[in-house]
């Protein structure tokens, strides 16, 4: 029996494999659960006078949270704790992920620890971190 080759569907195969594999990293797949390491999302926007963070913290209280702000870096850690709930019947099937975690988000500039401001608001922390003096006014002469 003579079978006719055809490379588009090796291509259709290897694009369905991808498919699948890029699938599992978007939701958490219950057999990599154990080895990812998750950190809040964040966002950074630096202006004239100040760097504005902005992380993603969706069901942590504020008492779970543990932010330390140097001149050069923000150190952030917590813990969303899982509630425990009793069923009777049916199962539970949860994406969610319970833990602890910390991240640590570098600077571009030196900022002044001792006047960062902090809001939290329905899973979202908005930290304001104004500039030191000296990256103000910084002016650098280039020379020819």
């Amino acid at each position: 029996m003579l079978v006719r080759y055809s490379p588009w569907q090796e291509l259709n195969t290897l694009e369905r494999h991808l498919n699948g594999l890029l699938g599992d990293t978007k939701v958490p797949s219950a057999r990599f659960e154990k080895a990812l390491i998750r950190v809040p999302a964040a966002e950074l926007q630096e202006t004239k006078d100040a760097i504005h963070l902005k992380l993603e913290l969706p069901g942590i209280s504020a008492k779970d949270l543990d932010i330390q702000v140097t001149q050069d870096a923000v150190h952030i850690s917590g813990e969303r704790k899982s509630e425990t709930k009793t069923e009777e019947k049916g199962t539970t099937k949860s994406e969610f992920y319970y833990g602890k975690f910390q991240r640590v988000i570098p600077l571009s500039t030196r900022v002044q620890n001792t006047n960062v401001t902090a809001e939290y608001k329905d899973g979202i922390l908005n930290l304001t971190l104004p500039k030191t003096e000296q990256e103000k006014n910084k002016v650098v002469k280039v020379n020819l």
